[in-house]
């Protein structure tokens, strides 16, 4: 596994080394030793799966302490555009995005640490997105910076997307202070 930094402390992307042959293809996305060859010393405590149409936009999700979730996520059917913001405000890209193009034919992964919002669209239908999270959900603690705020100006890349309704009353991030201090 390769293990690749991206300008945002703490957020991998991590490339499975994957076997095709005339059956198909395989790929380890998850082994303990691996992970800490990688020095990622994580404990995954929840598994969840969502299907999404093409143009779901599920966004931009977190919690706060101390019921935090760092997540490790792919998508295993389809393609997604995922998109993180960082919202740790002693860090130097505060208030800034990052986004990778997830496929279920290269196995790419991302590692979310705590202290990011999260969401991806789905640019195909039936896009099977898969998280490992470090923390339980806790609903208590969940909040959602809004996927459109016009400070963070994220191109999502598709028009009109198909939104929850809890999802578009997300918070702006000049609403979202002191969280991750």
């Amino acid at each position: 596994m390769q293990k690749q930094e991206t300008g945002f402390e703490g957020l991998l992307i991590l490339q499975p080394k994957t076997y095709t042959d005339e059956r198909g293809s395989f790929h380890e996305s998850w082994n303990i030793d691996t992970f800490k060859k990688l020095n990622l010393n994580i404990t995954f405590v929840q598994d969840n799966q969502s299907t999404s149409h093409r143009n779901v936009l599920r966004g931009l999700h977190f919690q706060h302490p101390p019921y935090t979730q760092g997540k490790l996520v792919r998508v295993t059917r389809g393609k997604a555009l995922d998109v993180v913001v960082d919202l740790r405000e002693q860090s130097k890209t505060y208030k800034k995005h990052f986004k990778i193009e997830l496929c279920s034919k290269k196995g790419t992964m991302l590692w979310i640490p705590t202290g990011f919002a999260h969401g991806f669209v789905a640019l195909e239908d039936n896009t099977v997105f898969q998280y490992k999270c470090d923390g339980l959900y806790t609903p208590s603690a969940e909040d959602c910076l809004l996927w459109n705020d016009s400070e963070i100006a994220i191109d999502w890349t598709v028009k009109n997307p198909i939104i929850s309704a809890k999802d578009s009353e997300g918070k702006t991030i000049s609403a979202l202070k002191n969280i991750f201090e």
